[in-house]
């Protein structure tokens, strides 16, 4: 952890939130600061997309609606994120456009030196294929890593038209390379039709176990969250948030949408739920805003990004409990 007074964001109330600073909750950038704990980076590469294009264009959108938030205080999480560590805007990763294998070389060597033993990243994509350099750069400093994998897909298919690096394919890839430790990854969210039905055992054969839209709606969340937390245990797991999980009616904006998916209301719920596990690094990816509708999709996938950051810096806390004393006091006063 840095030993200086963390660099917050800009004042709201001397600067209002849609002007000044374009970074990610107007927090700094990485330049302007002597240390980091927390890096939040740009990841604009949507060239392993297979419907939709235009994922390229999500770090900048997401970016401009994180001027919304108030990342002050994490009322559910207890935790004041950006002001008990420092946190930075990384920028962007330039990669090529047009060359699926040189674009993730450079996606993993830029990432790379982001990250140690102390310092964490969250990438914002981009397509999914993003995913699988940061787990790559990952594994050079932690090694394996637990994969929790929030998605409408499994994204663990072997080619896409004999493509072997797509935004369906990486976490076949992932699990081939020993990126992953065995038997501890989980998706969530999964619904809709498969190519083939064998696409459920292959998964299971990767070590992947299954929560799908379909299981909430007899389990429930809190079910969900304690068979996600037993799975994980103490072990470091990478986070990797496809926008689709969500409903197209409340994420629009993305390649790939199928309906059915879960609420903004449970995925949060979800994510909240996890806080203690040990989260090494993370991803919010499939954001395309050219078919978003008033900012929906990326007003989500900007809050998904402040959570997983208070969720980051919430790990090893007491449980968070504050907040939600004060709440009980001011409904039993009413």
């Amino acid at each position: 952890m840095t030993t200086h007074q963390p660099i917050g964001p800009v004042d709201a109330t001397k600067v209002p939130r849609y002007a000044g600073l374009g970074t990610f909750a107007r927090l700094p950038q990485i330049d302007r600061v002597p240390d980091y704990d927390i890096a939040i980076v740009g990841v604009p590469f949507d060239g392993g997309t297979s419907f939709r294009p235009g994922a390229r264009f999500g770090p900048a959108a997401v970016r401009e609606a994180s001027r919304l938030l108030r990342p002050g205080y994490h009322p559910e999480l207890d935790v004041e994120p950006v002001y008990e560590v420092q946190v930075v805007d990384a920028g962007d990763i330039a990669c090529t456009p047009y060359d699926i294998t040189r674009a993730v070389r450079e996606i993993e060597e830029q990432a790379l030196p982001l990250i140690s033993e102390d310092k964490k990243l969250i990438s914002i994509g981009g397509d999914h294929t993003i995913a699988l350099p940061m787990l790559r750069a990952l594994n050079t400093v932690h090694g394996p890593v637990a994969l929790l994998h929030f998605d409408a897909h499994l994204d663990t298919w072997d080619t896409y038209f004999d493509q072997p690096i797509t935004h369906g394919t990486i976490f076949r890839r992932a699990f081939e390379e020993g990126l992953l430790v065995e038997d501890k990854s989980m998706h969530v969210g999964i619904r809709g039709p498969v190519y083939d039905r064998n696409d459920f055992l292959r998964d299971h054969e990767f070590g992947f176990q299954i929560i799908r839209c379909s299981d909430l709606d007899v389990i429930g969340v809190p079910a969900a969250i304690e068979k996600v937390k037993e799975r994980l245990g103490d072990t470091p797991v990478y986070v990797s948030i496809d926008i689709d999980v969500l409903d197209p009616s409340y994420a629009p904006g993305t390649g790939t949408p199928e309906m059915g998916g879960l609420h903004s209301r449970e995925l949060l719920a979800l994510l909240r739920g996890l806080d203690g596990i040990n989260i090494v690094g993370a991803d919010v990816v499939e954001v395309a805003p050219a078919y978003d509708h008033a900012d929906i999709t990326t007003v989500a996938a900007a809050t998904l990004v402040f959570d997983l950051l208070a969720l980051m810096v919430n790990r090893g806390k007491a449980p968070a409990t504050a907040a939600r004393e004060l709440q009980t006091a001011s409904w039993t006063a009413s």
